[in-house]
Protein backbone atom coordinates (compact mmCIF):
# COMPACT_ATOMS: atom_id res chain seq x y z
CA UNK A 1 0.00 0.00 0.00
CA UNK A 2 2.82 2.36 0.90
CA UNK A 3 4.58 1.67 -2.41
CA UNK A 4 1.44 2.44 -4.44
CA UNK A 5 1.03 5.76 -2.64
CA UNK A 6 4.60 6.69 -3.36
CA UNK A 7 4.16 5.83 -7.05
CA UNK A 8 1.05 8.06 -7.24
CA UNK A 9 2.83 10.97 -5.62
CA UNK A 10 5.76 10.61 -8.09
CA UNK A 11 3.39 10.58 -11.09
CA UNK A 12 1.63 13.72 -9.82
CA UNK A 13 4.92 15.50 -9.36
CA UNK A 14 5.94 14.56 -12.92
CA UNK A 15 2.66 15.97 -14.33
CA UNK A 16 3.13 19.25 -12.47
CA UNK A 17 6.69 19.51 -13.82
CA UNK A 18 5.46 18.80 -17.36
CA UNK A 19 2.82 21.51 -17.04
CA UNK A 20 5.38 24.01 -15.81
CA UNK A 21 7.68 23.11 -18.74
CA UNK A 22 4.93 23.87 -21.40
CA UNK A 23 5.58 27.12 -23.33
CA UNK A 24 3.21 29.84 -22.19
CA UNK A 25 1.44 31.80 -24.97
CA UNK A 26 2.81 35.30 -25.45
CA UNK A 27 0.53 38.10 -24.29
CA UNK A 28 -0.76 39.79 -27.48
CA UNK A 29 -3.07 42.68 -27.98
CA UNK A 30 -6.63 41.72 -28.97
CA UNK A 31 -6.63 44.25 -31.84
CA UNK A 32 -3.60 42.46 -33.38
CA UNK A 33 -5.36 39.09 -33.17
CA UNK A 34 -8.54 40.48 -34.79
CA UNK A 35 -6.83 42.34 -37.65
CA UNK A 36 -6.40 40.61 -41.00
CA UNK A 37 -2.79 40.42 -42.26
CA UNK A 38 -1.85 42.48 -45.32
CA UNK A 39 -2.21 40.72 -48.66
CA UNK A 40 -4.44 37.94 -47.27
CA UNK A 41 -7.59 37.30 -49.29
CA UNK A 42 -10.35 34.80 -48.67
CA UNK A 43 -10.56 32.20 -51.45
CA UNK A 44 -13.56 32.56 -53.78
CA UNK A 45 -16.51 30.19 -53.38
CA UNK A 46 -16.49 27.83 -56.39
CA UNK A 47 -18.71 25.06 -57.71
CA UNK A 48 -16.38 22.45 -56.24
CA UNK A 49 -17.33 23.63 -52.74
CA UNK A 50 -21.02 22.84 -53.44
CA UNK A 51 -21.25 20.47 -56.44
CA UNK A 52 -24.84 19.34 -55.77
CA UNK A 53 -26.28 22.89 -55.78
CA UNK A 54 -29.24 24.12 -53.75
CA UNK A 55 -32.19 22.01 -52.63
CA UNK A 56 -34.93 24.67 -52.90
CA UNK A 57 -35.58 27.81 -54.91
CA UNK A 58 -35.20 31.18 -53.15
CA UNK A 59 -36.50 34.52 -54.43
CA UNK A 60 -36.73 38.17 -53.36
CA UNK A 61 -38.75 41.07 -54.77
CA UNK A 62 -38.70 44.83 -54.24
CA UNK A 63 -40.74 47.78 -55.53
CA UNK A 64 -39.25 50.77 -57.33
CA UNK A 65 -40.60 54.33 -57.80
CA UNK A 66 -42.12 55.54 -61.07
CA UNK A 67 -39.23 57.90 -61.93
CA UNK A 68 -36.79 54.93 -62.03
CA UNK A 69 -38.76 53.08 -64.71
CA UNK A 70 -36.98 54.63 -67.72
CA UNK A 71 -33.48 53.99 -66.32
CA UNK A 72 -34.27 50.38 -65.32
CA UNK A 73 -35.60 49.66 -68.83
CA UNK A 74 -32.25 50.73 -70.32
CA UNK A 75 -29.95 48.91 -67.90
CA UNK A 76 -32.03 45.76 -67.29
CA UNK A 77 -30.23 43.65 -69.98
CA UNK A 78 -26.94 44.42 -68.18
CA UNK A 79 -28.48 43.38 -64.85
CA UNK A 80 -29.64 40.07 -66.32
CA UNK A 81 -26.23 39.43 -67.87
CA UNK A 82 -24.40 40.13 -64.56
CA UNK A 83 -26.73 37.83 -62.58
CA UNK A 84 -26.74 35.05 -65.20
CA UNK A 85 -23.00 34.62 -64.61
CA UNK A 86 -23.94 33.51 -61.08
CA UNK A 87 -26.92 31.44 -62.36
CA UNK A 88 -29.59 33.79 -60.96
CA UNK A 89 -32.72 34.85 -62.88
CA UNK A 90 -34.01 38.46 -62.78
CA UNK A 91 -37.42 39.73 -63.95
CA UNK A 92 -38.72 43.31 -64.29
CA UNK A 93 -42.47 43.89 -63.95
CA UNK A 94 -43.39 47.37 -65.19
CA UNK A 95 -47.12 46.93 -64.52
CA UNK A 96 -46.69 46.27 -60.79
CA UNK A 97 -43.46 48.28 -60.58
CA UNK A 98 -41.35 45.51 -59.03
CA UNK A 99 -38.06 43.66 -59.55
CA UNK A 100 -37.63 39.95 -58.68
CA UNK A 101 -34.54 37.72 -58.39
CA UNK A 102 -34.62 33.93 -57.91
CA UNK A 103 -32.16 31.02 -57.89
CA UNK A 104 -32.01 28.22 -60.49
CA UNK A 105 -30.97 24.58 -60.51
CA UNK A 106 -27.44 25.60 -61.54
CA UNK A 107 -26.94 28.02 -58.61
CA UNK A 108 -24.22 26.70 -56.30
CA UNK A 109 -23.46 29.76 -54.09
CA UNK A 110 -26.08 29.97 -51.31
CA UNK A 111 -25.24 33.60 -50.46
CA UNK A 112 -25.48 34.98 -54.01
CA UNK A 113 -29.27 35.42 -53.70
CA UNK A 114 -28.70 37.82 -50.78
CA UNK A 115 -26.29 39.84 -52.92
CA UNK A 116 -28.79 39.84 -55.79
CA UNK A 117 -31.45 41.12 -53.37
CA UNK A 118 -29.13 43.97 -52.32
CA UNK A 119 -28.47 44.74 -56.01
CA UNK A 120 -32.15 45.36 -56.84
CA UNK A 121 -32.60 47.35 -53.62
CA UNK A 122 -29.74 49.66 -54.56
CA UNK A 123 -31.14 50.10 -58.07
CA UNK A 124 -34.51 51.07 -56.57
CA UNK A 125 -32.77 53.71 -54.40
CA UNK A 126 -31.35 55.59 -57.46
CA UNK A 127 -27.87 54.02 -57.34
CA UNK A 128 -26.35 53.66 -60.81
CA UNK A 129 -25.81 50.16 -62.25
CA UNK A 130 -22.02 50.64 -62.45
CA UNK A 131 -21.85 51.11 -58.66
CA UNK A 132 -24.63 48.68 -57.66
CA UNK A 133 -23.13 45.71 -59.58
CA UNK A 134 -20.07 45.88 -57.28
CA UNK A 135 -22.15 44.23 -54.55
CA UNK A 136 -21.80 40.88 -56.33
CA UNK A 137 -18.11 40.84 -55.36
CA UNK A 138 -17.08 39.00 -52.18
CA UNK A 139 -15.10 41.86 -50.61
CA UNK A 140 -17.85 44.50 -51.04
CA UNK A 141 -20.79 45.15 -48.72
CA UNK A 142 -23.66 47.62 -48.71
CA UNK A 143 -26.09 49.23 -46.33
CA UNK A 144 -29.25 51.33 -46.84
CA UNK A 145 -29.64 53.69 -43.87
CA UNK A 146 -33.06 55.24 -43.21
CA UNK A 147 -32.68 58.86 -42.08
CA UNK A 148 -36.23 60.12 -42.59
CA UNK A 149 -37.45 59.11 -39.11
CA UNK A 150 -34.51 60.65 -37.21
CA UNK A 151 -36.05 64.16 -37.16
CA UNK A 152 -39.73 65.00 -36.89
CA UNK A 153 -39.57 68.52 -38.30
CA UNK A 154 -39.30 68.36 -42.09
CA UNK A 155 -37.43 71.68 -42.49
CA UNK A 156 -34.83 70.62 -39.94
CA UNK A 157 -34.46 67.27 -41.69
CA UNK A 158 -33.81 69.03 -45.05
CA UNK A 159 -31.15 71.26 -43.43
CA UNK A 160 -29.35 68.30 -41.84
CA UNK A 161 -29.47 66.30 -45.05
CA UNK A 162 -27.98 69.28 -46.90
CA UNK A 163 -25.25 69.50 -44.25
CA UNK A 164 -24.41 65.83 -44.92
CA UNK A 165 -24.07 66.55 -48.66
CA UNK A 166 -22.24 69.87 -48.16
CA UNK A 167 -21.81 72.75 -50.62
CA UNK A 168 -21.53 71.28 -54.12
CA UNK A 169 -21.22 67.78 -52.57
CA UNK A 170 -17.84 68.51 -50.91
CA UNK A 171 -18.68 66.86 -47.55
CA UNK A 172 -20.03 63.73 -49.25
CA UNK A 173 -16.91 63.53 -51.45
CA UNK A 174 -14.66 63.83 -48.38
CA UNK A 175 -16.52 60.96 -46.69
CA UNK A 176 -16.13 58.83 -49.82
CA UNK A 177 -12.36 59.47 -49.93
CA UNK A 178 -11.91 58.70 -46.21
CA UNK A 179 -13.98 55.52 -46.11
CA UNK A 180 -13.25 54.32 -49.67
CA UNK A 181 -17.01 53.81 -50.07
CA UNK A 182 -19.60 55.08 -52.56
CA UNK A 183 -22.31 57.09 -50.74
CA UNK A 184 -25.62 58.12 -52.32
CA UNK A 185 -28.17 60.37 -50.57
CA UNK A 186 -31.66 60.00 -52.06
CA UNK A 187 -34.89 61.07 -50.38
CA UNK A 188 -35.14 59.58 -46.89
CA UNK A 189 -32.31 57.04 -47.28
CA UNK A 190 -28.51 56.92 -47.59
CA UNK A 191 -26.98 54.07 -49.62
CA UNK A 192 -23.35 53.08 -48.93
CA UNK A 193 -21.27 50.57 -50.95
CA UNK A 194 -17.68 49.62 -50.17
CA UNK A 195 -15.31 47.29 -48.30
CA UNK A 196 -15.97 46.13 -44.73
CA UNK A 197 -12.88 47.88 -43.41
CA UNK A 198 -13.82 51.31 -44.80
CA UNK A 199 -14.95 52.87 -41.54
CA UNK A 200 -12.31 51.00 -39.51
CA UNK A 201 -9.50 52.49 -41.61
CA UNK A 202 -10.87 56.00 -40.96
CA UNK A 203 -10.78 55.46 -37.20
CA UNK A 204 -7.21 54.15 -37.44
CA UNK A 205 -6.09 57.32 -39.29
CA UNK A 206 -7.68 59.42 -36.55
CA UNK A 207 -5.80 57.46 -33.87
CA UNK A 208 -2.48 57.86 -35.70
CA UNK A 209 -3.00 61.63 -35.88
CA UNK A 210 -3.78 61.74 -32.16
CA UNK A 211 -0.57 59.83 -31.38
CA UNK A 212 1.57 62.52 -33.02
CA UNK A 213 2.86 64.80 -30.23
CA UNK A 214 3.06 67.86 -32.52
CA UNK A 215 -0.47 67.58 -33.86
CA UNK A 216 -1.96 66.73 -30.47
CA UNK A 217 -1.22 70.18 -29.04
CA UNK A 218 -2.18 72.09 -32.20
CA UNK A 219 -5.63 73.00 -33.53
CA UNK A 220 -7.02 70.88 -36.40
CA UNK A 221 -9.27 73.65 -37.72
CA UNK A 222 -6.94 74.34 -40.65
CA UNK A 223 -7.66 70.83 -41.97
CA UNK A 224 -11.43 71.40 -41.84
CA UNK A 225 -13.36 73.33 -44.55
CA UNK A 226 -14.63 76.81 -43.65
CA UNK A 227 -18.26 77.53 -44.59
CA UNK A 228 -20.38 80.63 -44.19
CA UNK A 229 -23.54 80.29 -42.15
CA UNK A 230 -26.59 80.39 -44.39
CA UNK A 231 -30.25 79.87 -43.61
CA UNK A 232 -31.83 77.45 -46.08
CA UNK A 233 -35.41 78.56 -45.50
CA UNK A 234 -36.20 81.97 -44.07
CA UNK A 235 -39.37 82.50 -42.07
CA UNK A 236 -42.21 83.45 -44.37
CA UNK A 237 -43.88 86.76 -43.53
CA UNK A 238 -47.69 86.79 -43.42
CA UNK A 239 -49.56 88.58 -46.21
CA UNK A 240 -51.82 90.50 -43.82
CA UNK A 241 -49.90 92.13 -41.00
CA UNK A 242 -51.94 92.96 -37.89
CA UNK A 243 -50.98 96.26 -36.28
CA UNK A 244 -51.43 96.29 -32.53
CA UNK A 245 -53.48 99.19 -31.22
CA UNK A 246 -52.36 101.30 -28.33
CA UNK A 247 -53.58 100.08 -24.98
CA UNK A 248 -56.31 102.22 -23.35
CA UNK A 249 -57.87 101.43 -20.00
CA UNK A 250 -61.24 102.85 -21.11
CA UNK A 251 -63.74 100.69 -23.01
CA UNK A 252 -64.66 101.62 -26.61
CA UNK A 253 -67.65 103.97 -27.11
CA UNK A 254 -71.04 102.31 -27.44
CA UNK A 255 -72.21 102.15 -31.09
CA UNK A 256 -75.31 104.20 -32.01
CA UNK A 257 -78.55 102.30 -32.34
CA UNK A 258 -81.10 102.76 -35.13
CA UNK A 259 -83.32 104.90 -32.83
CA UNK A 260 -80.41 107.24 -32.06
CA UNK A 261 -79.75 107.69 -35.80
CA UNK A 262 -83.47 108.45 -36.42
CA UNK A 263 -83.52 110.96 -33.57
CA UNK A 264 -80.46 112.71 -35.01
CA UNK A 265 -82.05 113.01 -38.49
CA UNK A 266 -85.57 113.71 -37.17
CA UNK A 267 -87.14 110.63 -38.81
CA UNK A 268 -88.22 109.34 -35.40
CA UNK A 269 -90.94 111.97 -35.09
CA UNK A 270 -92.45 111.35 -38.55
CA UNK A 271 -95.58 109.31 -39.11
CA UNK A 272 -95.52 105.86 -40.75
CA UNK A 273 -97.06 107.21 -43.97
CA UNK A 274 -94.42 109.97 -44.17
CA UNK A 275 -91.61 107.42 -43.64
CA UNK A 276 -93.02 105.25 -46.44
CA UNK A 277 -93.21 108.26 -48.72
CA UNK A 278 -89.54 109.16 -48.02
CA UNK A 279 -88.43 105.59 -48.76
CA UNK A 280 -90.34 105.56 -52.05
CA UNK A 281 -88.82 108.91 -53.05
CA UNK A 282 -85.31 107.62 -52.27
CA UNK A 283 -85.95 104.48 -54.33
CA UNK A 284 -87.29 106.53 -57.26
CA UNK A 285 -84.25 108.84 -57.12
CA UNK A 286 -81.88 105.85 -57.29
CA UNK A 287 -83.85 104.38 -60.20
CA UNK A 288 -83.70 107.71 -62.06
CA UNK A 289 -79.90 107.91 -61.59
CA UNK A 290 -79.43 104.34 -62.85
CA UNK A 291 -81.67 105.01 -65.84
CA UNK A 292 -79.76 108.17 -66.79
CA UNK A 293 -76.43 106.27 -66.61
CA UNK A 294 -77.75 103.55 -68.91
CA UNK A 295 -79.04 106.15 -71.35
CA UNK A 296 -75.66 107.89 -71.46
CA UNK A 297 -73.89 104.59 -72.18
CA UNK A 298 -76.33 103.85 -75.03
CA UNK A 299 -75.92 107.34 -76.52
CA UNK A 300 -72.13 106.95 -76.64
CA UNK A 301 -72.49 104.62 -79.64
CA UNK A 302 -74.31 107.37 -81.64
CA UNK A 303 -71.80 110.15 -80.98
CA UNK A 304 -69.68 110.62 -84.17
CA UNK A 305 -65.89 110.54 -83.75
CA UNK A 306 -63.91 113.74 -84.06
CA UNK A 307 -62.50 114.26 -87.53
CA UNK A 308 -58.93 115.35 -88.07
CA UNK A 309 -58.49 118.86 -89.46
CA UNK A 310 -57.80 119.03 -93.20
CA UNK A 311 -54.25 120.13 -93.96
CA UNK A 312 -54.11 122.61 -96.85
CA UNK A 313 -51.33 122.01 -99.42
CA UNK A 314 -48.61 124.57 -99.33
CA UNK A 315 -48.26 126.79 -102.38
CA UNK A 316 -45.05 126.32 -104.33
CA UNK A 317 -42.80 129.30 -103.95
CA UNK A 318 -41.78 131.17 -107.09
CA UNK A 319 -38.14 130.99 -106.12
CA UNK A 320 -38.03 127.17 -106.12
CA UNK A 321 -39.75 126.53 -109.47
CA UNK A 322 -38.53 123.47 -111.39
CA UNK A 323 -36.85 124.14 -114.76
CA UNK A 324 -38.02 121.24 -116.95
CA UNK A 325 -35.90 122.20 -119.97
CA UNK A 326 -32.69 122.18 -117.91
CA UNK A 327 -33.50 118.74 -116.53
CA UNK A 328 -34.06 117.36 -120.07
CA UNK A 329 -30.70 118.62 -121.24
CA UNK A 330 -29.01 117.01 -118.22
CA UNK A 331 -30.69 113.67 -118.99
CA UNK A 332 -29.53 113.80 -122.64
CA UNK A 333 -25.95 114.53 -121.58
CA UNK A 334 -26.06 111.68 -119.07
CA UNK A 335 -27.26 109.26 -121.76
CA UNK A 336 -24.52 110.36 -124.15
CA UNK A 337 -21.90 109.86 -121.43
CA UNK A 338 -22.94 106.22 -120.80
CA UNK A 339 -20.37 103.55 -121.58
CA UNK A 340 -20.75 102.17 -125.10
CA UNK A 341 -23.06 104.99 -126.28
CA UNK A 342 -22.27 106.61 -129.71
CA UNK A 343 -21.56 110.30 -130.07
CA UNK A 344 -23.66 112.58 -132.28
CA UNK A 345 -21.06 112.53 -135.13
CA UNK A 346 -20.80 108.74 -135.05
CA UNK A 347 -24.57 108.49 -135.27
CA UNK A 348 -24.61 110.73 -138.40
CA UNK A 349 -21.86 108.68 -140.11
CA UNK A 350 -23.72 105.47 -139.32
CA UNK A 351 -26.94 106.81 -140.78
CA UNK A 352 -25.14 107.87 -143.99
CA UNK A 353 -23.52 104.43 -144.35
CA UNK A 354 -26.90 102.74 -143.94
CA UNK A 355 -28.42 104.92 -146.69
CA UNK A 356 -25.55 104.08 -149.13
CA UNK A 357 -26.07 100.35 -148.53
CA UNK A 358 -29.78 100.65 -149.28
CA UNK A 359 -29.06 102.50 -152.56
CA UNK A 360 -26.60 99.80 -153.71
CA UNK A 361 -29.14 97.05 -153.05
CA UNK A 362 -31.70 98.84 -155.21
Amino acid sequence: MASSKQDGQAAASRKSEFRSQKPKPESRDESELLTVPDGWKEPAFSKEDNPRGLLEESSFATLFPKYREAYLKECWPLVQKALSEHHVNATLDLIEGSMTVCTTKKTFDPYIIIRARDLIKLLARSVSFEQAVRILQDDVACDIIKIGSLVRNKERFVKRRQRLIGPKGSTLKALELLTNCYIMVQGNTVSAIGPFSGLKETLMIKRELAKDSELRSQSWERFLPQFKHKNVNKRKEPKKKTVKKEYTPFPPPQPESQIDKELATGEYFLKASQKRRQKMEAIKAKQAEALSRRQEERNKAFIPPKEKPVVKPKEASTETKIDVAAIKEKVKKAKSKKLGALTAEEVKLKMEADEKKKKKKK
